[in-house]
């Protein structure tokens, strides 16, 4: 009998389900709880409880604490969580087509984002769907930036510059500016430029704010290079096993979670870039010269990730350019 009963308990914890019929999500995200996407994520959680009168518990595990980010996903396909927060573009290796949104210069505005996500969605969806996956919603980090103490005016002004690479498309930008790119994580920041290791990068200024770039740099280009998303994720068997009720509050709290992100993330840009300004960093809007020489690197960078996607790329940036 205690037998039977560890199995039930077990299968409970597995379907996300309680001894007292109501529903138990775990979900894993990798970001700290002062986030703005953590943020949204907790009002998400609490949204679906108000709406489905606590039928649906959804527990946040931030800061990659119940689950490191790279094994989110898996996590999420496997059920050994239901429901988790995964940087789009980390899963470019998968393929190719979630590296969309991280395409140097092709989208450089939050309306210009917001079309590329309706461009891309229904790809995205269907690669998730195919895993097990449902995608719940996502939402944009402020467009990245570079950080440095040279003054850059075109982009042969960057040429031979230390620069921060964290992923293949950040790489492959240096090399295409004649940058040196060295693989630098987000907290290992601040000692890379003060050993002198970098002395340029591109993020966001949530990143830069957080990581005290006015210590290291003294100028922020606002060049808005992309805007890269984060996306919430549920086990498609999970949301499956719940009641039509409790589907629908899922479905309409992640509607309301997108929306209120969005414009969280246009407050966090603004907020931040006023943060490194206060702190004695110059903010600067780019010359003619510079953006002009870099949407040419993205559009060489554009027509790379063509090459690699094929007929669903095209798809995509077609439907973006209409």
């Amino acid at each position: 009998m205690e037998r039977s009963k560890a199995i039930a308990a077990t299968l409970a914890l597995a379907l996300g389900t309680g001894t007292a019929g109501a529903a138990q999500w775990n979900m894993a995200t990798p970001y700290p709880d002062a986030t703005f996407h953590t943020q949204n994520i907790q009002q998400f959680a609490e949204d679906v409880a108000e709406a489905t009168d606590g039928e649906l518990e959804i527990t946040v595990h931030s800061a990659g604490s119940l689950v490191k980010h790279p094994q989110i996903k898996r996590a999420v396909q496997t059920m050994q969580v239901q429901a988790g927060e995964v940087f789009i573009s980390l899963l470019g290796n998968e393929d190719q087509v979630f590296a969309v949104d991280s395409i140097p210069f092709l989208a450089t505005s939050y309306e210009d984002a917001e079309r590329l996500w309706e461009a891309s969605r229904g790809a995205i969806e269907e690669r998730l769907a195919d895993d097990g996956i449902r995608l719940l919603y996502a939402v944009p980090w402020p467009a990245q930036g570079l950080y440095t103490s040279r003054e850059v005016d075109e982009v042969s002004d960057l040429e031979g510059l230390k620069f921060r690479a964290y992923n293949p498309t950040t790489s492959r930008l240096a090399e295409l500016t004649d940058m040196v790119a060295t693989q630098v994580e987000v907290p290992e920041i601040p000692q890379a430029f003060s050993t002198g290791i970098v002395e340029a990068m591109i993020t966001s200024p949530s990143t830069g704010a957080n990581s005290k770039a006015w210590d290291f740099v003294d100028r922020f280009y606002d060049i808005q290079a992309w805007l890269p998303k984060n996306m919430v994720i549920v086990n498609e068997q999970a949301f499956g096993g719940l009641d039509e009720g409790s589907r629908e509050a899922v479905l309409e709290a992640a509607a309301k979670a997108e929306s209120r992100g969005w414009e969280m993330s246009r407050a966090e840009a603004a907020e931040k870039k006023a943060i490194l300004e206060d702190n004695g960093m110059e903010v600067l809007q780019p010359s003619e010269a510079l953006m002009s020489g870099l949407n040419e690197i993205g559009a060489t960078m554009t027509d790379e990730w063509l090459e690699k996607t094929g007929a669903d790329g095209e798809a995509i940036i077609e439907a973006y350019r209409q």
